[in-house]
């Protein structure tokens, strides 16, 4: 990664620090859901119910059955709340999701969350040059999203994300079409050849 990329990408992450230190109380709650094995499953329970609003696009499961709708489960909650903040607040675009997230109140919110944060995911899959894809994610992707592509608090996991999702959100990135907005990786995706994303979703795709 070139010193340039890694500045955007240093300064992007102190930029958006501040909507993560305020998800720190909401991750507070999340983790007395944890406390018993009761509040648990009952958190889970009004989770999945909650959920139900998302199954259409999204699966009752997490797992997307349309492939430019992306997967939620086993995604880290810490982005799932960012993101959803984003949909709110209008720094993510889309529409339905924007009225859909400001309809919810931040009891449901939290529940689905935790639902989706803890349900299995399951890769997509998707035929391409995995070996490449392998290759471009090591080299310009695992910095960010870990060796396994399975992310973190702010990154979000992408093994076994659908292909469609992924590069439609590639194509976006490297478009600046304003969907997403993310400069170091509008960079990263600016300097990949077709083969190479073609080959990274396929990669990504078939990812556990």
């Amino acid at each position: 990664m070139n010193r340039c990329l890694l500045q955007g990408l240093i300064a992007s992450l102190l930029l958006f620090s501040a909507l993560f230190a305020a998800a720190d109380a909401d991750l507070d709650k999340l983790k007395t859901f944890d406390a018993t094995a009761a509040s648990r499953a009952s958190a889970l329970k009004s989770g999945e119910k909650v959920a139900s609003f998302c199954a259409n696009c999204h699966g009752s499961d997490g797992n997307s059955r349309i492939g430019e709708v992306p997967n939620l489960a086993g995604q880290h909650p810490a982005y799932l709340l960012t993101q959803i903040r984003k949909f709110a607040n209008g720094q993510r675009k889309n529409e339905f999701m924007e009225g859909l997230v400001k309809a919810l109140s931040e009891d449901e919110k939290l529940k689905i969350v935790y639902y989706f944060s803890n349900a299995v995911p399951m890769p997509a899959g998707g035929k391409g040059n995995i070996a490449r894809g392998q290759e471009v994610f090591r080299q310009n992707c695992a910095m960010c999203h870990g060796p396994e592509a399975r992310g973190a608090e702010t990154f979000p996991r992408l093994a076994g994300q659908q292909s469609d999702y992924l590069r439609i959100s590639l194509e976006r990135y490297r478009t600046r079409s304003g969907e997403r907005i993310f400069a170091p990786m509008s960079a990263v995706v600016g300097s990949l050849k077709p083969e190479d994303v073609d080959a990274v979703v396929a990669y990504l795709s078939n990812l556990r």
